[in-house]
């Protein structure tokens, strides 16, 4: 494994023969694919250059990391985001008072919906989608509410060369209209005049890995470029049934004061909502990414 640094902090990819051993973090993995906890952290103290590196790699492996027991303010828990980058502004979602960049995520016996029900990938309406999500849930239903991701690399290697060839250099449509519009009247956010679409490569490459993943998802995915409609609606709902294998996909219960950590340029997520009505809370922090290639 040798590491490339970026702006960003360390890049990685994978080369021949085995990782070298983690020095400061311990990682257990979850699946063979996708996930793994980190023990041996205290994400609410200042973070030693190599650990951060460390974490940086952890994630770059397994794609989806996870922290027990942290104890986060909003400043720690914003702090810990901009290690990796620039932090992004939810354009829909209601924010801690005074942190534009920390949004809410409350489920409870009067809310309409939970969010993330459903399978997708964090925003990738945007121009230039977040690179990741971490999220702290501090309150926690008796049973239920689990978080599932999926690696949208596995996906990718699972699908046939026939469809490879086909999607390659195909763009798609994301448009946060419907699932934003609307979304947050309960809570008395009004909504905004627009909401942001873009076109993004069926298949794009991860800057950090040089890895090919699919990247295409049920929550703001509409429609394939440059094929009739209804093909690109038969293509997508196969992809979207691919994607959503549970070979790709790990699951993560959910206990007070944990902390997700998941790259979205790899991975989707769909959050269970299977415990009304009881409650589940926390913030959300979400780095800032670049336009998908």
């Amino acid at each position: 494994m040798s590491a490339l640094r970026g702006n960003n902090g360390p890049r990685y990819r994978h080369l021949s023969g085995e990782a070298a051993p983690y020095e400061t973090i311990a990682v257990d993995k979850l699946t063979p694919i996708i996930g793994a906890e980190i023990t041996g952290v205290d994400l609410s103290s200042p973070l030693p250059p190599h650990q951060l590196d460390e974490i940086h790699r952890a994630l770059a492996e397994h794609c989806v990391i996870f922290f027990r027991d942290q104890v986060l303010t909003p400043e720690q828990h914003l702090a810990f985001g901009r290690h990796f980058g620039p932090l992004h502004i939810h354009p829909a979602a209601p924010h801690a008072p005074g942190h534009p960049e920390l949004m809410i995520i409350r489920a409870d016996k009067d809310s309409p919906r939970a969010n993330g029900e459903g399978w997708h990938s964090d925003v990738s309406c945007d121009p230039e989608p977040p690179m990741g999500s971490i999220l702290y849930i501090q309150q926690c239903p008796p049973q239920g509410g689990d978080t599932l991701f999926a690696s949208m690399y596995a996906a990718y290697e699972a699908l046939s060369d026939r469809m490879k060839t086909y999607l390659d250099g195909m763009q798609a449509v994301h448009d946060g209209e419907d699932a934003y519009r609307g979304t947050y009247k309960n809570l008395g956010i009004a909504d905004k005049p627009t909401y942001p679409r873009a076109e993004h490569p069926v298949i794009r490459t991860h800057p950090v890995t040089g890895r090919q993943a699919l990247y295409v998802n049920r929550g703001f995915t509409t429609h394939l470029l440059g094929v009739p409609r209804d093909e690109s609606a038969a293509v997508l709902a196969y992809l979207y049934e691919h994607a959503e294998n549970p070979l790709f996909q790990c699951r993560f219960r959910w206990r007070p004061n944990s902390v997700a950590f998941w790259d979205n340029r790899c991975v989707q997520h769909r959050a269970m909502w299977d415990y009304w009505p009881h409650t589940r809370s926390g913030f959300r922090v979400t780095v800032a990414g670049d336009k998908p290639v």
